[in-house]
């Protein structure tokens, strides 16, 4: 049975133009997610070019995203700089609490409908 509370993220970044200096400022993000008891996957890849990463993340619930968000959102605008805007999209039933702190970033939410 799915873990109705779990949440997966897709954070995109569409437009790397200096992809050793992306990948720089990612490294601290890196260091702080893995300490996170709330992050099921945090899982990095970048496109074949190099012009675009592409992030999914899972976590335990609403509050371990708003965890995470707390330890580095703090990067998320020099990354969005250095990764021409960031894409982001939801994946289940996100609370009204993470649809606050996320509406600035104005997310696609897909929220869950059925899954093994």
């Amino acid at each position: 049975m799915p873990n109705m509370d779990q949440i997966q993220v897709t954070v995109t970044f569409p437009g790397i133009s200096d992809l050793n200096e992306f990948k720089r400022l990612l490294e601290p993000a890196f260091d702080l997610a893995g300490d996170e008891p709330g992050t099921v996957q945090y899982d990095g890849f970048f496109s074949q070019d190099g012009t675009e990463a592409v992030f999914r993340e899972t976590y335990v619930d609403s509050d371990a995203v708003l965890a995470h968000l707390q330890n580095v959102g703090h990067l998320l605008g020099p990354l969005g700089e250095a990764g021409g805007g960031v894409e982001l999209e939801i994946f289940g039933n996100p609370s009204a609490d993470l649809e606050a702190a996320l509406s600035n970033m104005s997310p696609k939410i897909h929220p869950f409908h059925r899954g093994k």
